[in-house]
Formats: C-alpha cells, structure tokens, sequence
C-alpha cells in the first residue's frame, strides 16, 4: 500500500517543480528575448558606424581563411576536453569523444538559452554523459576544470591589461577601466584562494543558511547533501592528485594560446592597415575573456563584441572596421559550434526537459549511493 501511495504523494510536488520550472523559463526567455533585441541594435549600429563596405572587404580576404580559424578553435575545445577528462578520479574515467561531444552540446545549450549559460551549460555537460559516469562524478569533474580555468582566464587578463597599460598609448576613460579590470582581478583570486585554502563550505553553507530559513525547503533538503559531497570530492582531489594540477593548468593556458594563435591568423589575413603582432593579439584575446565573463547573458554577445573589439582595435593602431570584422569572425566561428552541437544534441533525441529528466534520474541514484555509503 505504501508503493501505491507514493507516485500519488509525489505527484503535486513534481507538478508544482514543474510550474515553477516553466514559469522561470518563460521569464528567463522575456528578458532574453529583449536582450538579444538590444544586443541585435548595437550591432547593427557599430556595423554601420564602422562600414559595411570595409567589413564586407575585411571578411572577403579572409575568405577560405575561415578553416583554419575553425581548425585552431578545435584545439581550443579538444584542450578544455582533455583537462575535463584529467578531473575525473578512479574508478571512474571519461573517454575523449564522449568529453568533447559532451563540451560542445554544453556550450550549444549556454549559447541558446539566455541568461542562464553557466547554469544550464555546466550542468548539462555532466548530464550528456551519465550513461558514462555517475552524474556526481562528472559534475565533481566540471566543478574542478572550471576552477582551473578560472584560474588560467585570471592569470590570462591580468597579464593582458599589464601589456595593454604598459605598451600601448590609452585615453583616460580606457586606462581607468583597465585599472578596474586589475583590481577586480586581484580580488577575485585572493578570495578564490581562501576559500580553497581554508576549504570553506561555500556552496553547502550557503544552502544551509537559506534552508535554516525556511526558503525552498524541500529542494534545499535533498540539495544540500549533494553539495556537501561535491565539495568534498572538488577540495580532496588537490591531496590525492598533485601530480596532475601542472598538467591541468597547462591545458587550460593552451586554451588561451590557441585564442591568441586564431586572432593573429585572423587579423593576418583581415588587416591591410598595421600588421598583427603577437602582442596585439595577446591583449585583444585578454580583453575578449574580459568581454565573455562579463556580458554572457547576452546571446552570442551581440553587439557587445563588436563594441568592445572595435573601440580596442582602434586603440591598437587597426581601424574600427577591422576590429569589428574580427568580432564577427568570431561570431561566425561560434555559430559553427552552435550549430554542431545542436545537430549533436537533436542526433541524440534529445530536449532540454529530457536532459533535466536524464539528470533528474542520475542524481536520484547518485543521492541514493550516498544514503547507502553513509549508513
């Protein structure tokens, strides 16, 4: 009579989630839609600003240039796959074509749906693989390559905006940002290093906190568990893997030296004004990361590249209309990445629901593997 009781006893509550659920993505979607509409106007003004003609010209030269831009991009995901793969712990292991299949429908889904890219690609990485590994398991392992990627884009922005205040003549609005950038930077770090220093319950603290307070309590009771066992797992693989933080980290520097690597060959092939160096480079792929973590839930960062590169350019010694072709470039080379991810993903059968059922049915199998340990 028990087992009868409980699909009844459950089901408001699923329903209730539900609602909930599609009610916070016909908001998300709103504001989404808005931004993306913003986002679509200053686009099409700095195209404008900048000339249509001259971009068209720019992006003509680049031409069959455009496969060796993708090619250097897939070294950047194949890098960021691999050091996915090196966070995983025995038993458990994740082979390349699964990792790299995984990454690219992660950030297909970060891509197109709006303001919730970190939220819905991360996770949905872990739950592309779950016929592979333990949900936990991979998303242990997304936690820890996203902290040392963090790490790279730190050390990565802060050398960055060193070489751009060093080398190059600024206006006083651009200096002061740059100063910006660095202390944000600098704070950033030294509160990421205490909290992994001291191993602070951040994650599970803070659900605590707000459960201790009646907020959500329910899903608080069934997360908090999770996140007390993630955060074990992310805080213990430093003592029994030392030897693999070198390597790690190292990858995730490759990430931004092929993004150093692409925007040379780009402007290479785009610029009939200055030839690229090497540090130019460096300093526009520093400021693009600046660019990505700041403006995300922009889709596509419409408009936002195209300002943000332009004006840089025009700083650098390019022209603006060289700075905004090469944000379309990129543009261009996301949409590819996009766009496969998606054909991966509908290959799959798959939907946003039936990745969060897919992760949904992993996590309960995973909460219940801890009850058992536990007893």
């Amino acid at each position: 009579m028990q087992k009868d009781l409980q699909p009844k006893d459950r089901t408001p509550l699923a329903e209730q989630e539900a609602g909930s659920r599609q009610s916070r993505n016909r908001k998300l979607a709103r504001f989404g839609i808005v931004f993306a509409f913003l986002g679509l106007l200053l686009f099409a003004y700095f195209v404008r600003k900048a000339g249509l003609d001259q971009i068209l010209v720019g992006i003509k030269r680049l031409g069959w240039g455009f496969i060796l831009i993708l090619a250097i991009s897939s070294v950047r995901q194949t890098v960021r796959s691999l050091a996915w793969m090196k966070c995983f712990e025995a038993p458990y292991h994740l082979r390349f074509r699964d990792a790299f299949a995984a990454r690219i429908m992660g950030d297909a889904l970060g891509n197109i749906v709006p303001l919730a890219s970190m939220a819905v690609a991360e996770p949905s990485k872990a739950a592309f693989v779950t016929d592979r590994v333990p949900l936990m398991a991979s998303l242990s392992a997304i936690a820890l390559e996203n902290i040392f990627y963090s790490l790279s884009v730190a050390v990565f922005i802060f050398s960055g905006t060193v070489a751009l205040l060093l080398a190059f003549p600024l206006k006083p609005a651009l200096r002061y940002a740059s100063f910006g950038i660095l202390a944000a930077t600098i704070v950033i770090v030294l509160l990421g290093y205490v909290i992994i220093r001291k191993q602070l319950k951040f994650l599970s603290g803070s659900l605590s906190f707000l459960h201790g307070r009646g907020v959500a309590r329910d899903w608080m009771g069934k997360t908090i568990p999770r996140a007390q066992t993630l955060e074990a797992r992310v805080y213990g693989f430093y003592d029994r893997n030392r030897n693999r933080l070198a390597l790690i980290l190292a990858l995730e520097m490759c990430f931004h030296l092929a993004g150093v690597i692409e925007i040379y060959t780009s402007l290479w092939f785009i610029s009939d004004v200055v030839a690229p160096t090497l540090l130019t480079a460096f300093v526009l792929e520093s400021v693009n990361r600046v660019i990505i973590v700041a403006f995300k839930f922009i889709p596509f960062r419409l408009g936002i590249d195209e300002a943000g590169t332009g004006m840089l350019a025009k700083a650098l010694g390019f022209t603006q209309a060289i700075g905004v072709t090469l944000a379309i470039v990129r543009k261009a080379r996301d949409i590819f990445w996009t766009a496969l991810g998606v054909a991966l993903i509908v290959r799959r059968g798959l939907s946003l629901s039936g990745i969060r059922e897919r992760g949904g049915r992993s996590s309960l199998q995973e909460q219940e593997a801890v009850a058992l340990d536990d007893k």
